[in-house]
């Protein structure tokens, strides 16, 4: 499909609190990676590289970009790329960041943050990306375990004025209801995609349009069993067929089927590469036939 034209604003827009970003954003966590681990045939080896992509999303209307502290290599930090890029950051731009892992120096993983550790997780991003507070943060869970004292030790970040909107990644719905009774939730980030759809993944989709909370799926271009959300080495005929029918590339379609399933899904594609980045974004504007979502979703975890 053509891109040279299409802007994130094709997709349409949502709400996080009071902030309105278009539907389609970007997510950072790639611009950390060497190599085709992450689904790109050349990822940026060169902050150069990365730095151009970032300014490239944000002349594409991309106004909503995900990244988090962890999200770093021997080389580069996402956020400090952020930083470098587009700072001082454009008016409309809502960057979302998320804490409850940790990372060491060495990039070893540490335990989960407990409810004290997460003012200096957040402070961190603060810090990272220069900014005096944060837009929205997620609390990224581990499992289906209370989370009231961890969420709560967020909303009192949130009173003070550190974080402006709060909300959660990979979590059930018990999980959903137990943080909305501390505080508002703005988003959910939950792993969800055609062949990503996990026990209990719908249920989650479909509360939070419920309740006018932004879905936000992580890995939505990848495959069953695809390392790290890359796109699969080999898309199952019917996906093709369709991205066939509408002259688009099966990553676009992937996306164009995650959209569709709700105004208030929004997509956070990845990538280091400038023409992947084109062809993201112009994904918003592919409108798959009701027929072809059915195919698509019929699809499920075999994709």
């Amino acid at each position: 499909m053509t891109t040279h034209t299409l802007t994130a604003a094709a997709a349409g827009t949502w709400r996080l609190g009071d902030l309105t970003v278009n539907r389609m954003g970007f997510g950072a966590m790639r611009l950390t990676q060497n190599g085709p681990a992450f689904g790109d045939a050349i990822t940026p080896h060169d902050r150069d590289r990365a730095i151009a992509v970032l300014r490239r999303a944000v002349e594409l209307g991309v106004n909503h970009i995900d990244t988090a502290a962890f999200y770093f290599s021997p080389l580069r930090s996402a956020n400090e790329l952020i930083n470098r890029a587009l700072g001082p950051y454009p008016d409309d731009l809502v960057i979302t960041t998320k804490v409850g892992p940790g990372r060491g120096p060495g990039g070893d993983w540490l335990d989960w943050a407990r409810p004290g550790q997460l003012r200096e997780r957040v402070l961190e991003n603060i810090r990272q990306l220069g900014r005096d507070h944060l837009d929205v943060v997620n609390l990224r869970m581990n499992g289906p375990r209370p989370l009231g004292d961890l969420f709560g030790a967020l909303a009192e970040l949130r009173e003070e004025g550190l974080v402006r909107h709060l909300g959660l990644s990979n979590v059930v719905p018990e999980q959903i209801a137990e943080a909305r009774a501390i505080a508002p939730v703005v988003c959910v980030q939950n792993r969800y995609g055609i062949g990503e759809r996990r026990p209990g993944a719908d249920e989650v989709l479909r509360l939070c349009g419920e309740l006018g909370i932004a879905f936000v799926p992580f890995y939505a271009i990848a495959g069953t069993g695809s390392e790290a959300g890359a796109a699969p080495a080999h898309e199952h005929e019917a996906l093709l067929d369709v991205a066939r029918a509408h002259g688009a590339t099966p990553a676009q379609v992937r996306l164009a089927w995650t959209l569709q399933q709700g105004p208030h899904v929004l997509a956070i594609p990845g990538t280091g590469d400038p023409a992947h980045l084109e062809e993201n974004v112009a994904a918003g504007a592919l409108r798959l036939t009701g027929e072809e979502l059915r195919r698509l979703t019929g699809l499920g975890r075999a994709a």
